[in-house]
């Protein structure tokens, strides 16, 4: 049997609401640094999870945001 890694790999679930949202990763350790990004069209939606290499998910634009804290929704500065 394969030992696994004990970390908490948390999933969120990002869903565009409208185009163009952008869905950043950032790196884990002492330089905090952006390590993969994503544009999202309306209706889209993706999976993302904590990682060994992933401390942070930063969410720009209109997107409904699931975690398993609770649903809430990012907004556009108007």
């Amino acid at each position: 049997m394969e030992k696994r890694n004990q970390q908490n790999n948390d999933y969120i679930v990002i869903k565009a609401i409208d185009d163009g949202v952008n869905v950043i990763g950032l790196t884990r350790g002492t330089d905090t640094k952006f390590h993969h990004s994503e544009k999202l069209d309306k209706g889209e939606v993706l999976i993302a999870q904590f990682t060994e290499h992933t401390s942070a998910i930063k969410i720009r634009g209109n997107a409904k945001i699931l975690t398993q804290f609770g649903e809430l929704e990012s907004e556009t500065k108007k």
